[in-house]
């Protein structure tokens, strides 16, 4: 494994016959680019006391597009080199056709690097890792006899990226990736249940690699998995719930953030299609995308297409005020891009996403809020979900929440799902905490295929009106 930088054009191409040929790709096109990519990921599974696996991949490549109107001519090879980037030529000047478009003028250079340029693999060897993730095992054994499996994942990946554009310009970002993860299995009586923790961030292993950090992350995992032996069949009903802070802002990622996307709005496909201005949420929300978090899982210094990242406001005192957008939906609705053009490798074209999606903070704190929750759940943890992009409509189901009755936070539940309508959560919400978290770095957001790292963040909250699936008589 090299620690080399990806300089591509010192290398396998020369950048001058590289640009004539995305030249000629675009010529009489809108926009189009280069875009070259090499990545590296290792992930190594301890489970149950031994190692069940140790991967690592690596891989490189280009992509090249050329963009006329509403229509993308893509490319992509494995193979870096000139004869490959001219194949891929004459399949991106399908998209251009007779040509007479107008190039977009090249995004703005930016000098903010939002995170270290190494790679987060190098420093830590192979052994020490194993070791680390023995001493998890036999810590979290050690720490509860109801414990009967201990899983835990070190996962890493170096992504490194140029992009040039036709005009000549050239970007170039090193986005490293560091994550651990620890799930526990509990046993009591016969009973089983299981509690997960974990996170990271755009930095190196080292970090995790202290006790003092993944101690504590599998304590979390242990504290959930014995909520969990205790908890009771979940009720079922129409109620008004109350979210933790951080990761349950996922809900408000894939209810509402999907559909503030820019293609989904320009197709007219959203369910917020058509409302820019408009009140389309309570007084006091506030929904940022912000890529520009030093270290955070969803943060990029530059989007995928080269545009810097940005701290774009979405909704501001419940009021619609912007969409996320790549370069080609921006230029199409007549705004700026935002920086949110994002692929998940060269094999893939950029499309407006997220980043690190988030919702402010208000005055209220947290214990009033649930002080003034008569009958309903209170929920802290989520698991997986699903929503419809046209309406915002979702399922999630909670893998850690409460009972509340007349303000006092009863015995935990399992199985409960929040079912309802981004649109109508977003105008149902009665209380916004003083206490917003962002999350510890564990989301991936999926999109016609392809798959990216993101960030979520939210206060605690009150919804009113929420179906909570449950099995409780």
């Amino acid at each position: 494994m090299t620690d080399t930088p990806f300089r591509p054009f010192d290398t396998l191409l020369d950048q001058e016959s590289a640009l004539s040929q995305l030249r000629s790709a675009t010529a009489g096109a809108d926009d189009g680019e280069l875009f070259l990519e090499r990545s590296r990921m290792e992930a190594i599974v301890f489970d149950d006391g031994r190692v069940k696996t140790a991967s690592y991949n690596a891989s490189e490549g280009f992509g090249l597009r050329a963009v006329r109107g509403d229509v993308a001519g893509y490319a992509h090879s494995s193979e870096i080199s000139e004869a490959a980037i001219g194949r891929a030529v004459d399949t991106a000047r399908l998209a251009v056709g007779d040509g007479g478009g107008t190039l977009a003028d090249a995004p703005r250079a930016t000098n903010t690097t939002l995170y270290t340029d190494q790679n987060p693999m190098s420093g830590v060897e192979f052994g020490v890792k194993i070791d680390t993730l023995r001493e998890i095992d036999a810590f979290v054994r050690g720490l509860d006899k109801r414990v009967i499996q201990v899983s835990a994942t070190f996962s890493a990946s170096f992504q490194e990226v140029e992009i040039l554009r036709p005009e000549g310009h050239l970007t170039r970002d090193a986005r490293p990736m560091a994550r651990l993860n620890i799930s526990v299995i509990v046993e009591e009586n016969g009973r089983r249940e299981s509690g997960g923790a974990g996170g990271g961030g755009r930095y190196l292993m080292n970090g995790l690699m202290d006790p003092a950090h993944w101690q504590s992350v599998a304590q979390e995992a242990l504290r959930i998995a014995l909520v969990n032996l205790d908890a009771i069949p979940a009720p079922a009903g129409v109620m008004d719930v109350v979210l933790g802070p951080g990761w349950p802002g996922i809900l408000l990622h894939e209810a509402i953030g999907h559909g503030l996307e820019g293609d989904f709005n320009r197709k007219g496909s959203s369910a917020f299609a058509g409302l820019m201005g408009q009140q389309i949420a309570a007084k006091g929300v506030t929904v940022l995308d912000d890529g520009t978090i030093p270290d955070r899982r969803g943060s990029i210094t530059i989007d995928d297409e080269g545009t810097p990242s940005g701290k774009n406001t979405l909704i501001e005192d419940g009021i619609l005020v912007g969409y996320m957008q790549d370069r080609q939906n921006a230029r199409l609705m007549g705004v700026e891009p935002t920086g949110n053009g994002r692929r998940q490798s060269y094999a893939h074209i950029p499309m407006p996403r997220m980043t690190n999606t988030y919702m402010l903070g208000g005055d209220t704190a947290p214990e009033a809020i649930l002080a003034d929750l008569k009958d309903g759940i209170y929920a802290v943890g989520f698991g997986g979900g699903q929503v419809d992009i046209t309406n915002g409509k979702f399922v999630f189901s909670c893998t850690e929440a409460y009972q509340v009755k007349n303000g006092q936070v009863g015995a935990p539940v399992k199985g409960a799902t929040l079912i309802g309508d981004g649109a109508t959560a977003l105008k149902h919400i009665r209380a916004i905490g003083n206490d917003m978290a962002l999350d510890p770095g564990m989301g991936n957001c999926g999109k016609q295929g392809q798959w990216v790292p993101v960030g979520v963040g939210q206060p605690t909250l009150m919804i009113g009106g929420l179906t909570v699936g449950g099995s409780a008589a």
